[in-house]
C-alpha cells in the first residue's frame, strides 16, 4: 500500500508522489524521537570547558610558613583550592556529551518524524522550488504562498542558486537529504522536499 504526499501546489511540476507506507506511515514513537533529539543536541556540545587543578596551577613548591608558632592555620602550598590563584577543586575537563544510539533506532526516529509530518500535512513535494538565479525575490515568491513561521527546504543535495537564494530570508533552511537531521525536520512547520530527495531519503530509510 502506498501514500501519496500532495505537491507544493496544483501548478508545480512534481504532482503528487507516492511512497511506501512500512516507511512513511508509521505510528509516532515519542519516546524514541525524544530519545533521538537529545541525542543530537548532546552531539552539538563542544565540551571543551577546562580548568586547572593544583597540580596544574603554577608555583607552590615551598611551604608557604612554619607549621606552628604563626597563629595562622597550618598551610603547604599556596596552590591550595582555598587560596586565591590556587587550583580548582573539582576542575572540569574536555567531555564529549554524545550519547549512544544505534542505527536501527536512527531511522526508525527518522522514518516516525517523517510519518507524522505527512498526517499534520506540513510536508509537501516540489521540484519547482528550486530557482532558476540566486536571487532572493524568486525563491520569496515561490514561498509567498505559505503562511509559515519556519520553512525547511529539503534537495538532493545543495543548489548554488537556492543556497544563495535563501540565505536571506528569515526562517528558510536549506538542508540536503544526506544532512537531514530531526531537530530541523521537527522545529519546520513546514518541510519541502524535492522528488529525488524524497527517493534518496526513502532508500537510507528503508
Amino acid at each position: 500500500m502506498a501514500l501519496n504526499i500532495p505537491a507544493l501546489n496544483n501548478q508545480d511540476s512534481a504532482g503528487s508522489v507516492e511512497v511506501t507506507e512500512a516507511i512513511f506511515g508509521q505510528e509516532y514513537n515519542e519516546t524514541l524521537v525524544h530519545q533521538l533529539i537529545t541525542k543530537y543536541l548532546a552531539g552539538a556540545r563542544q565540551g571543551t570547558k577546562a580548568q586547572k587543578t593544583r597540580a596544574e596551577v603554577s608555583g607552590g613548591g615551598a611551604k608557604p610558613w612554619r607549621q606552628k608558632g604563626t597563629g595562622r592555620a597550618r598551610s603547604g602550598t599556596t596552590r591550595s583550592p582555598i587560596w586565591r590563584t590556587g587550583g580548582v577543586t573539582f576542575a572540569a575537563k574536555p567531555r564529549s556529551f554524545d550519547q549512544k544510539l544505534n542505527r536501527k533506532m536512527f531511522r526508525v526516529g527518522v522514518r516516525s518524524i517523517l510519518s507524522e509530518l505527512i498526517r499534520q500535512n506540513r510536508l509537501v513535494v516540489s521540484n519547482d522550488i528550486l530557482p532558476s538565479t540566486p536571487k532572493t525575490k524568486e525563491l520569496v515568491a515561490k514561498l509567498k504562498d505559505l503562511d509559515c513561521r519556519k520553512i525547511l527546504i529539503v534537495t538532493d543535495e545543495i543548489d548554488f542558486n537556492l543556497a544563495l537564494s535563501a540565505r536571506n530570508i528569515p526562517n528558510v533552511d536549506v538542508i540536503s537529504s544526506e544532512n537531514i537531521n530531526p531537530v530541523s525536520l521537527i522545529a519546520a512547520d513546514k518541510v519541502i522536499i524535492t522528488s529525488k530527495a524524497l527517493q534518496q531519503l526513502e532508500e537510507r530509510l528503508a
